[in-house]
């Protein structure tokens, strides 16, 4: 069963490695997690024929928007890489690694993280989705700071009542248990990190969290991308 930690902050932080007043835990240093960008979903909410796109490479605020997460991500982890299951010549531009999934179909984000814990080779990950472009400043020793606390195996941010699974610091001993769970054919993050050791740690700025998921939502956040 999941415990709770509260952490207050505001999305329009500078982007940082942390605030000055959190520390990282002696157990978990910025160098012992490797940094995922998720960017292996389909996409189709945000193609007018539902097709999908790509989202990450979509143009927000005049980049492309897994751009503004890679910014946000980089000074709070060590190695960093991008899950990507298509347009490898575009996620390589990036100057990162760029790895598939390991399973076949587009088979979620369980197969992002899957994949995301054989590639590296740090202690943890660390996992955020490419549609997320205000994930928050001190996002990761914050969940660093609660799995030491509280002894857990996953981490996960929650605003209010609301967890945000994607967002999450995983210890990568965990992924032959993953792996065994998706073979089974299961796909929900939340029904597998259920019978494991997880702390949920609160958060007070929902648009920290907000996917982009729609044209719409898009145009929304920035007005001047074009109709």
């Amino acid at each position: 069963m999941a415990s709770r930690a509260d952490a207050p902050l505001s999305s329009m932080a500078t982007p940082a490695a942390h605030r000055p007043d959190i520390a990282w835990p002696p157990s978990i240093q910025r160098a012992d997690i490797t940094g995922i960008i998720l960017a292996g979903g389909l996409g189709r909410r945000m193609s007018a024929d539902g097709q999908g796109v790509d989202k990450g490479l979509e143009r927000f605020r005049g980049r492309p928007m897994a751009a503004h997460a890679i910014e946000r991500l980089t000074p709070q982890v060590g190695p960093i890489a991008i899950n990507a299951n298509r347009n490898a010549d575009q996620w390589a531009a990036f100057g990162l690694p760029v790895f598939r999934d390991r399973l076949p179909d587009f088979a979620g984000p369980l197969a992002g993280l899957q994949a995301a814990m054989a590639f590296a080779s740090t202690p943890w990950v660390m996992t955020v989705p490419c549609d997320s472009p205000f994930l928050p400043a001190d996002l990761v020793v914050r969940l660093a700071q609660a799995a030491a606390d509280g002894d857990a195996q996953l981490a996960v941010a929650r605003t209010g009542d609301q967890p945000h699974p994607v967002f999450a610091l995983v210890k990568r001993s965990l992924e032959p248990d993953l792996a065994a769970f998706l073979a089974s054919g299961r796909r929900r993050i939340d029904a597998w990190y259920a019978p494991l050791r997880v702390v949920e740690v609160n958060f007070a700025d929902e648009q920290a969290f907000v996917n982009l998921n729609t044209a719409d939502e898009l145009r929304q956040f920035d007005p001047d991308r074009a109709e």
